[in-house]
């Protein structure tokens, strides 16, 4: 897992072509990014989303096998929960489909992405989004970059 201020982005350049392909869209995306999906290359694609924050995420956590993730909050601030995957009960199994398997919610380290503040995840990362930042619900919009790992 990788929290850090996007003024230190260049620090995680290198580590391979489809990580800096995607550390490079979120260093110049602007909150006017349209929602939707933006294929890009090497197999990488930025998801824009923009919804409410809740008290509660009734999916709890969820982790990835093919893609890391990449998450920035262009507008507002949001909390993720974050927990390493030995370290979670899994609910709901992996989903090749979706990339995606599904974890009972338990307390876990909570970062707040926005203002500037991305978080990376990676596939031994269960994460938990879409939680109200200081328990107060607000509207976000957030690129989340979908990284292949292959």
């Amino acid at each position: 897992m990788i929290y850090d201020h996007i003024k230190n982005i260049g620090l995680y350049k290198g580590l391979s072509p489809a990580l800096d392909l995607a550390l490079e869209f979120i260093e110049n995306v602007t909150p006017e990014v349209e929602v939707g999906t933006h294929p890009l290359d090497l197999g990488v694609k930025a998801v824009v989303s923009a919804y409410e924050t809740s008290l509660v995420n009734p999916k709890g956590y969820e982790a990835h096998r093919r893609y890391a993730d990449i998450q920035l909050a262009v507008v507002g601030t949001e909390l993720i929960r974050c927990k390493p995957l030995p370290q979670v009960v899994e609910s709901i199994p992996y989903d090749e489909a979706k990339d995606a398997a599904r974890y009972a919610d338990c307390p876990g380290a909570d970062l707040v992405i926005g203002e500037g503040y991305f978080l990376v995840v990676f596939p031994d990362d269960a994460h938990e989004p879409g939680l109200a930042a200081g328990g107060v619900c607000t509207p976000v919009k957030k690129v989340v970059m979908k990284v292949p790992m292959e």
